[in-house]
């Protein structure tokens, strides 16, 4: 019975150990109460709202409830799938979301927030022309394509809200430093299990064979009667 309480906690020790090394490799997002979904060097958080109530936002208030933090852009198609799998964990259905991407009259170009440039679009066909200075876009989170809409008079029923993991700078350091003592508590756990392991099957071992064989000395000593009545017999024989 003792050895797999041993072998219980060598395993529960192992599964913490694993859980501590998850967490160094999840990166550090805001810390704010509300639940933020790790990918790549991005945080994301999909903003539920109430329970059977019709969700409705408009671009301003969108950037409300993201503020501090940026609404949704996606720079990559990894980004955009990333988007597309994970939806269905928080909404029921298709839901148009916001982007965080507007028209700049200066450049002529659709630009996201924080002046980044757009190099991946995912524009739905036929997508609608609006007037320039009015538009603003949507996703739709089933098809994962884009949409041209108004930032004043369109409603969209869907909210992400985005914000930067720590630098790999500042990560860096602190990171190296976590891995280095998770791969020490494992070979101390590890050390100590096997330990612990040869010190029970030597204990099994050693009894086994004290069991299994009794010790006999090579000459056996006679007893202190018997040694007398030898001596008398010698005595005897003498003439």
């Amino acid at each position: 019975m003792e050895p797999l309480k041993k072998n219980h906690r060598f395993r529960c020790s192992l599964l913490l150990v694993w859980m501590h090394l998850q967490l160094a490799l999840t990166g550090d997002c805001p810390a704010d109460g509300r639940t933020w979904v790790p990918f790549k060097d991005r945080c994301y958080h999909f903003v539920h709202g109430e329970e059977e109530q019709i969700k409705s936002y408009t671009f301003d208030s969108a950037k409300g409830i993201c503020q501090g933090f940026e609404l949704l852009t996606i720079q990559s198609s990894e980004e955009n799938d990333f988007v597309i799998k994970y939806s269905p964990e928080v909404w029921k259905g298709n839901v148009n979301v916001w982007l965080g991407m507007y028209y700049d009259t200066n450049t002529e170009q659709m630009r996201w927030f924080g002046e980044d440039p757009v190099t991946y679009t995912n524009w739905e066909a036929g997508s609608s022309d609006l007037p320039l200075m009015d538009t603003c876009v949507a996703l739709h989170s089933v098809a994962g394509t884009w949409e041209k809409v108004s930032c004043i008079d369109d409603v969209e029923n869907g909210v992400v809200c985005e914000a930067a993991q720590k630098s790999e700078k500042a990560k860096q350091k602190p990171s190296a430093l976590l891995s280095v003592l998770v791969i020490l508590s494992v070979v101390a756990v590890m050390g100590v299990s096997a330990v612990v392991w040869f010190l029970h099957q030597k204990h099994n071992f050693g009894s086994t064979i004290v069991t299994a064989f009794e010790y006999h000395p090579p000459f056996r000593v006679l007893d202190t009667d018997q040694s007398c009545l030898v001596e008398t017999e010698e005595t005897d024989s003498v003439p």
